[in-house]
């Protein structure tokens, strides 16, 4: 369709066919459907769940409510679905209703038709501006929503208030054509949820006790998040009746999927990621750091832990590996262990913590959280630790390692250049030669890191004594360490 028709009377003359937007979006779907185009590829991990079930309500004709914890991309799913949008639609030139020129619902979109017939002007609007959001709180007024009776107009009119010209509509007329998203919908107070209820079903509105019979033409989405119903507020049981579907969301299942997202959202500029290499493993820690933290017992379950805080993470890591190259006068850097342990400050505001975890603080939380982590991970990649002391018989593939450690200690400082931190690693007997038996594949950049991590996890499963300050970390034999510390108390 052109968008160079200027008129009423060019339109009807073109064969443009008026639909409503839930048809407009059921078509394209369709459409995209049968030419094989995914508008969802940028949402990883609900091929399978959630995409699904989306698109079987929009071939319903459905308004939808997304139910799911934090993170969980249901406003970005919302998003995209402006893109099964007409590319432009015409509307009658003026109208803040965006009045379709051969049906309009508004005083103004009728009056000018009614004068000027075929001559009505109308102009062309696309797709990226017909979608509104708003984030339900509890200060959300009727009038913001729906609209209010202007009486100054009305007084200047000399109009009664029941005239559809001393009307100052809200957010939702406003959006008539369009798709509206509320996010967060529980928040809305029971008596603002209520003034949906007509625009859901009826098509008409109630402003200050005067009916309006007003056929809005709106595709609404809706966002929840579980512990609303219970905590801050909850849906209304005949606003969530008038909802056709009610889809759940929910956190990515594997590893792989969340590696996905992260990358896909960081905001990490190429120059950087030139010149800072991460080895995949780091990549798998910061995954697998959300996954402990669903399900570690400090961590409020309800609340959930956002996809957000792997993505801050992973972002902070780069950080901390890009000051350290400055810091040092590098050209280019890898990520160490000791970077991803730096990243507390950017998980500490993403968890909601139990009265438990509370009581314990959030720094030691997150510092025992990286602590799971590095245990969970080392596990799969080393000879597990605990099944070595079961079996008495074999011979502890760490005990060069354990023996070093014996009569020496290591102290590993987050700033040393990577020259110096090579030649730590290296000084650690037997630390070399077991990563190389153990993973003879991976890559030389990796190694280092390697070797670090497998102090850590050594240590995580009480082989050797760890401790972390400020600016270092340091490893020492556990049994002169507890030695140590008895002294210092007597």
């Amino acid at each position: 369709m052109s968008i160079r028709i200027k008129t009423l009377g060019e339109l009807k003359d073109s064969n443009w066919k008026s639909k409503t937007i839930k048809d407009e979006l059921r078509d394209n779907l369709i459409k995209n459907k049968k030419n094989k185009i995914d508008i969802f590829s940028d949402i990883h991990g609900y091929n399978d769940t959630v995409i699904p079930d989306l698109e079987r309500a929009i071939l319903s004709k459905h308004d939808i409510n997304f139910l799911g914890l934090r993170g969980q991309a249901k406003t970005k799913i919302a998003r995209k679905l402006v893109e099964l949008l007409d590319e432009y639609i015409p509307i009658i030139d003026g109208s803040v209703l965006n009045d379709d020129p051969y049906s309009p619902i508004s005083f103004y979109g009728k009056d000018l038709i009614r004068k000027e017939g075929d001559n009505t002007p109308i102009t062309w609007i696309h797709k990226s501006s017909r979608f509104s959001e708003k984030l339900a709180t509890p200060d959300v007024t009727v009038p913001d929503l729906i609209g209010d009776v202007d009486p100054i107009k009305a007084a200047s009119l000399k109009l009664s208030f029941s005239d559809h010209q001393v009307i100052n509509y809200g957010l939702i007329p406003r959006s008539n054509r369009c798709i509206f998203v509320i996010n967060e919908i529980p928040d809305l107070q029971p008596r603002i949820q209520v003034s949906l209820f007509n625009i859901l079903q009826e098509n008409d509105i109630q402003i200050r006790g005067f009916n309006f019979r007003m056929p809005l033409d709106i595709q609404f989405i809706f966002t929840a998040n579980p512990e609303d119903y219970t905590n801050r507020g909850n849906i209304v049981t005949p606003l969530k009746d008038r909802i056709g579907s009610q889809i759940l969301t929910h956190y990515p299942k594997s590893i792989e999927i969340s590696k996905k997202i992260t990358s896909q959202e960081i905001k990490v500029g190429d120059e950087i990621k030139e010149k800072i290499y991460v080895p995949n493993i780091a990549k798998d820690l910061i995954e697998q750091l959300a996954f402990e933290a669903r399900n570690y017992e400090f961590v409020d379950i309800k609340s959930g832990v956002s996809a957000r805080l792997t993505i801050s993470a992973f972002e902070y890591m780069m950080a901390t590996a890009e000051r350290r190259m400055y810091t040092n006068g590098d050209i280019n850097t890898t990520i160490r262990l000791s970077d991803f342990i730096s990243i507390i400050p950017a998980v500490n505001g993403k968890l909601e913590l139990v009265y438990e975890g509370e009581q314990e603080g959030s720094y030691i939380v997150v510092l025992n959280l990286i602590g799971k982590t590095i245990k969970s991970v080392f596990n799969k990649i080393f000879p597990v630790i605990s099944e070595i002391k079961k079996d008495k018989k074999s011979e502890n593939p760490y005990a060069k390692i354990l023996k070093w450690f014996e009569k020496n200690k290591l102290n590993i400082n987050n700033d040393i250049s990577d020259e110096e931190y090579s030649d730590l690693l290296v000084s650690v007997d037997g630390l070399q030669e077991f990563v190389k038996n153990h993973l003879p594949k991976i890559e030389e950049k990796e190694f280092k890191f390697y070797m670090e991590f497998l102090l850590h996890g050594i240590s995580e499963n009480s082989l050797i004594s760890k401790k972390y300050t400020s600016t270092s970390v340091d490893f020492k034999d556990l049994i002169s360490d507890i030695f140590s510390a008895q002294q210092k108390q007597n």
